[in-house]
């Protein structure tokens, strides 16, 4: 089998190349970065290829689909993504929209275009990278949170059209809370729970997807945290989020 997988340059998308290259799958590693991309793939030897793009182009995203079509890939994780700290009028709208373009229309033209071919023959893999940011509302980051929303959203309503469609094709979106990656560096914060390891949260995730879990949240401590804000007042919600933000600004 083989897998594409953006955003691999580090952190999760490097480790969740690891797992699988380790578990004897192929990869196609897509990222901005050459220099990590390529000491990545000599790490990880003759099952490891790059292609150096950003994904955040909806004509990249084709561009990338029309490279890589007739590879016969099983696996599609959509991992690249970022996130930016602070007031919404007072961060720069350059920045909301190049994350918006990131993690919305990246995410949603790629999964598109080869949940397409994965129909076409029954089969294969998607896993969405949202984040614990998700299930709540966001101030302080505000553009972060909504587009991790609509990740999980679109996720589970594609979930939901492949059931009732009868289809093999799994569909899976990973939630995790704060992970150890250059997240944190990039969007100006520090974290006030402690991380949890990228490897560690990288095997969860695969393992799960492979068991076609639709939302998979690696960690107990976080799986009750998105559990309790279902009961928890939405105003007092915005509070504690609003407060937790804060805190992390760096």
């Amino acid at each position: 089998m083989k897998a594409l997988i953006t955003g691999a340059s580090s952190g999760l998308g490097a480790d969740m190349a690891r797992v699988l290259v380790a578990e004897g799958y192929e990869v196609i590693l897509v990222a901005r970065r050459k220099t990590k991309l390529e000491k990545l793939a000599k790490e990880l030897g003759d099952k490891a290829k790059i292609i150096i793009m950003d994904v955040s182009s909806t004509f990249n995203c084709m561009e990338l689909y029309n490279k890589v079509k007739k590879e016969n890939i099983d696996i599609l994780i959509n991992n690249a993504g970022f996130g930016l700290c602070g007031n919404f009028n007072q961060t720069k709208l350059d920045k909301d929209l190049d994350m918006i373009d990131l993690n919305i229309k990246g995410v949603h033209t790629l999964t598109k275009l080869f949940l397409n071919d994965f129909k076409k023959k029954d089969q294969g893999y998607i896993l969405n990278v949202a984040s614990s940011a998700a299930f709540m509302p966001g101030p302080l980051m505000a553009t972060y949170y909504a587009t991790k929303s609509y990740v999980l959203r679109l996720t589970e309503a594609l979930y939901e059209e492949l059931k009732k469609d009868g289809s093999n094709v799994s569909i899976s979106t990973l939630c995790p809370g704060p992970v150890e990656t250059e997240f944190n560096r990039v969007a100006n914060v520090s974290f006030s729970l402690k991380p949890q390891n990228s490897m560690d949260v990288a095997k969860y995730a695969i393992k799960q997807m492979f068991n076609e879990k639709l939302i998979i949240i690696p960690g107990v401590k976080m799986k009750l945290a998105v559990f309790i804000t279902r009961f928890v007042p939405r105003k007092l919600l915005l509070k504690i989020v609003y407060k937790i933000q804060k805190n992390k600004k760096s």
